[in-house]
């Protein structure tokens, strides 16, 4: 899909297949009225999916979220969600360095007031697709082979390795938002490269450099979400190394330094989950 003309004020685009369904100068009205099966609707955004020409669609739109989020977010420290306009720029950076994750295929915005800004972005659905963590409660009923294992946590670990290297960091980095063809599990013990795609990047982040908040907050969210997902020490340890691109012999030598860091705020946060399930 090509990019959105450089209007500063109001933008809007479809890829060919939808070019047809959002026509004429109320295209953006006929967004924000599409129905379709809520996957959320809270605050500052709503999510659905819909069907047309017999593919699926994901429809984020973002009516504007106020001058009083704005400012809470601020006050505690947070970026705020403005726009689609981060989830639209951590695609097109995934895409450019060759990790795999939604198509685009609508986007706009109008409006300049930071608070009342209004936006949508449109992908692609990735079909008969499961998450990660799906996979890890199909696998308390039936364990992964092990090179199987083996190679999601390497193609885990080298996606952030490439993300972090590439100024992307996501924010919101769990394992839930990593899908996996389900064709990729059909043959058993397999050790090629998974086809992962990361999704969910509307609070995506892309810069030139990571600081070290951002970077424990991406990792120490991954470690803390796989948890339960039957990894060993030994798994761990290997997608440090995979991470880093080092041996074993040179990982342990950080280990109790910035992995120190990230292993305890994943326990802060698997506490903290764990009070509020229980």
């Amino acid at each position: 899909m090509n990019n959105p003309p450089l209007n500063p004020s109001k933008s809007i685009t479809f890829c060919p297949a939808l070019q047809d369904k959002f026509t004429g100068e109320d295209a953006f009205e006929q967004v924000f009225a599409m129905d379709g099966k809520i996957y959320r609707n809270f605050k500052g955004r709503k999510t659905l999916r819909f069907e047309h020409g017999g593919r699926g669609y994901f429809l984020k739109i973002h009516p504007g979220v106020g001058w009083g989020d704005i400012l809470k977010t601020l006050s505690n420290l947070n970026i705020p969600v403005l726009s689609a306009k981060d989830e639209y720029e951590a695609i097109q950076a995934l895409e450019k360095i060759c990790v795999q994750t939604m198509t685009i295929a609508g986007y706009g915005f109008r409006g300049s007031n930071p608070a009342r800004l209004q936006s949508f972005i449109i992908t692609e659905e990735i079909a008969d697709a499961i998450s990660l963590e799906e996979l890890v409660l199909d696998l308390k009923e039936q364990p992964l082979a092990p090179r199987m294992k083996r190679a999601l946590v390497r193609k885990v670990a080298d996606i952030a390795r490439a993300m972090h290297q590439n100024g992307v960091n996501h924010r919101d980095f769990y394992i839930c938002h990593f899908l996996l063809p389900k064709t990729w599990l059909a043959q058993k013990n397999r050790d090629d490269d998974p086809p992962l795609h990361v999704i969910d990047l509307h609070r995506s982040q892309v810069r030139s450099n990571i600081s070290l908040r951002w970077l424990l907050k991406d990792l120490a969210g991954l470690h803390f979400s796989s948890m339960d997902a039957g990894l060993t020490m030994r798994d761990r340890l290997r997608f440090i190394c995979y991470y880093e691109n080092r041996s074993v012999r040179e990982v342990v030598k950080h280990l109790p330094g910035f992995w120190g860091k990230v292993d305890r705020r994943a326990i802060k946060l698997y506490k903290k989950y764990q009070r509020h399930c229980g």
